[in-house]
C-alpha cells in the first residue's frame, strides 16, 4: 500500500446488515469539477443532526478540491460516484450513507492517482485506497464516531500562556514547558505540559464556541470536553463543577483570567458551532489549562475530573522519572486509548458522553 494511505476501524468498511435493508434513495454525483460545491446532494429525510457523515464527506471534498488545484494548476477534482441511487453497490456500502466517494482528476491521468490519494489523506478522509485502476475510493466515519475518536480537543491555533507571560498556539507546545492552569484549590498556577492526549493536525473538527462578556472571552473546544461551570457568579472558583462543553448554555458562568493572573467568573452569553482544522488535547500535571483566557479541563468523554486526574497518575509519574519524550506522533496517545478501553469495561455507560459511546456501539 503506497505511503500516505491509512486504515480506519471496522465502521468504515460498511454498515451492519439489517433484515430488509434497502439502499437509500439519494442523489448520485456523476461528475464534479471545481471546488466540490453545489452538486453534493443529500435527501432531507436522511440528513439529520444525528447522522451527518455526508457533511463531513462534503467538507473533505471541498478541502481536497482546493489541494488538487494547488497541486496541478488547471486540473480539477472529479467525483465519479457519491450517493448511489441505483443500488450498484453492496448492501454494506457507505455510498448509501453519503460517506463515500470515488474520485479521479479531471484529466484522468492515472500517474497522478498516487499523489491524489495522499492529498485525500491530508484532506482528512478516514479511509483511502485504490478500489480499481479507474478511481480512488475515499470514505469518512460518521459524525459521532469522529467526535469520539478525537475526544476532547481545542483547535491548534488556540493560545496557551507560558510562564514568562508569552502566548503560544497549542500546536507549538513542547513537553516541559510550563503553562497557566488552575490548581485543586481554584487558584491560578503554572503547570508542566506533559503530552498531547490527542493530536490531529489535519482533522476538520466540529467545535463548540463559548463566548463570555465582562470580560469578553471566546473559547473553542469539542463538545465532549470538560469545562468548569457554575450557576452564578458568587460560587468560589474551587466549587465550579466540570461539565461537558455541549451542556454549557447562556447564563452559565465560567472562569476566566483577568487582571494579570487572577481568576474571575464571566457569564456565557452565546454558544454556537463552527468547524476548524486541527484538534489538540494537551495534558498538564494539574489536569487543567487556560486556553484563550478561559480555564478548561484537560479531560473529556467522562464527566469526572478527579477520576480522570487520578487515572493519569501513572503517566505523570512516568514523565517525572524518565523526563520528556521526543517528538510525539499524530493520533490518540496510547495511554489515553488504553484508559478509554478500560473505562468502557469498568464504568457504567451513562458515565460517558453520548458521542463517546457511539464509536463502541457502531
Amino acid at each position: 500500500m503506497p505511503e500516505g494511505f491509512r486504515n480506519a476501524d471496522k465502521e468504515l468498511h460498511g454498515l451492519a446488515k439489517k433484515p430488509g435493508h434497502q439502499p437509500r434513495q439519494g442523489y448520485s454525483l456523476i461528475e464534479l469539477l471545481g471546488e466540490a460545491e453545489g452538486s453534493w446532494g443529500c435527501p432531507s429525510d436522511h440528513c439529520n443532526p444525528q447522522s451527518r457523515g455526508w457533511q463531513r464527506c462534503k467538507d473533505r471534498l471541498n478541502s481536497l478540491a482546493i489541494s488538487v488545484m494547488n497541486q496541478w494548476p488547471g486540473v480539477k477534482l472529479r467525483v465519479t460516484e457519491g450517493w448511489d441511487e441505483d443500488g450498484h453497490h453492496s448492501e454494506e456500502s457507505l455510498h448509501y450513507e453519503g460517506r463515500a466517494v470515488d474520485i479521479t482528476t479531471s484529466d484522468r491521468d492515472r500517474n497522478k492517482y498516487g499523489m491524489l490519494a495522499r492529498l485525500a489523506v491530508e484532506a482528512g478522509f478516514d479511509w483511502v485506497y485504490y478500489e480499481s485502476k479507474a478511481h480512488i475510493h475515499c470514505s469518512v466515519k460518521s459524525e459521532h464516531s469522529a467526535a469520539a475518536k478525537t475526544g476532547g480537543c481545542f483547535p491548534g491555533r488556540a493560545l496557551a500562556t507560558l510562564e514568562d507571560g508569552a502566548q503560544t498556539p497549542l500546536w507549538a507546545l513542547r513537553p516541559g514547558q510550563r503553562v497557566l492552569a488552575m490548581d485543586g484549590a481554584g487558584r491560578p498556577t503554572y503547570s508542566d505540559f506533559l503530552a498531547f492526549l490527542d493530536k490531529e493536525p489535519r482533522a476538520l473538527t466540529t467545535f463548540h464556541v463559548i463566548e463570555t462578556r465582562e470580560p469578553p472571552r471566546r473559547l473553542v473546544l469539542t463538545p465532549t470536553h470538560l469545562l468548569f461551570v457554575a450557576e452564578n457568579a458568587s460560587v468560589p472558583a474551587a466549587r465550579f463543577r466540570p461539565i461537558f462543553a455541549s451542556l454549557v448554555q447562556p447564563g452559565h458562568f465560567v472562569l476566566v483570567v483577568a487582571g494579570g493572573r487572577s481568576l474571575q467568573p464571566a457569564e456565557v452569553v452565546r454558544v454556537w458551532e463552527r468547524r476548524d482544522v486541527g484538534a489538540y488535547a494537551p495534558l498538564t500535571r494539574h489536569g487543567t489549562l487556560v486556553v484563550d483566557g478561559v480555564v478548561a479541563s484537560c479531560f473529556a468523554l467522562v464527566q469526572e475530573q478527579q477520576l480522570a486526574q487520578l487515572a493519569f497518575w501513572p503517566l505523570r509519574l512516568y514523565h517525572s522519572l524518565v523526563g520528556w519524550p521526543g517528538v510525539q506522533g499524530d493520533g490518540v496517545h496510547w495511554y489515553s486509548g488504553l484508559l478509554y478501553r478500560l473505562g468502557r469495561l469498568l464504568l457504567p455507560p451513562d458515565s460517558f458522553h453520548p458521542l463517546g459511546l457511539s464509536q463502541v456501539e457502531s
